[in-house]
């Protein structure tokens, strides 16, 4: 399977505008790039995130939601999993995931408030990037980035996606 890579957060936390930067500095390396975003708000999905992702330099990009999968096909009900193994037809180096929050791949989680800290007990995370000072977080394995530090961020998730890590 290609590499797959998560970027999860509550709302206006940053995914949408982490995955561009991250779909961007890919395509800039020559990278093939295919992007989903799960809308998890319910409703049928709104398509201006995996448009911004597209612009951004994604050669695939989807939005989930409402048991529609917009690259549009239709069915009662998209696991990520059916999602994924659709994107393997394509010739892509890396899958992006807007969303999605329980699964168990690879991520960065982004922290925007107090509130959102119960996400750092998610599954398979490689970094860590949040608008408050958590620093003192018990028994993390994984580096914490203000989002101020965006050089440092994007640098360290550059170097893990293109697997210099």
């Amino acid at each position: 399977m290609k590499h797959i890579f998560q970027v999860v957060g509550y709302q206006n936390s940053g995914k949408t505008t982490l995955l561009e930067k991250l779909i961007a500095c890919a395509a800039a390396e020559g990278l093939r790039i295919a992007s989903i975003k799960h809308h998890g708000h319910g409703g049928m999905p709104d398509t201006k995130d995996s448009t911004r992702h597209q612009q951004a330099g994604a050669i695939i990009s989807g939005v989930e939601g409402g048991g529609a999968l917009h690259l549009h096909i239709q069915r009662e009900k998209w696991k990520l999993d059916d999602i994924l193994q659709l994107y393997q037809l394509f010739s892509v180096d890396l899958i992006l995931i807007e969303g999605y929050k329980l699964e168990e791949y690879p991520k960065v989680v982004l922290i925007r408030n107090e509130d959102d800290l119960s996400l750092l007990e998610l599954e398979n995370i490689q970094c860590v990037i949040s608008w408050i000072n958590i620093e003192k977080w018990p028994a993390r394995t994984y580096p914490i980035f203000h989002i101020i530090e965006e050089t440092d961020y994007l640098d360290y998730l550059k170097a893990y996606l293109y697997g210099q890590r």
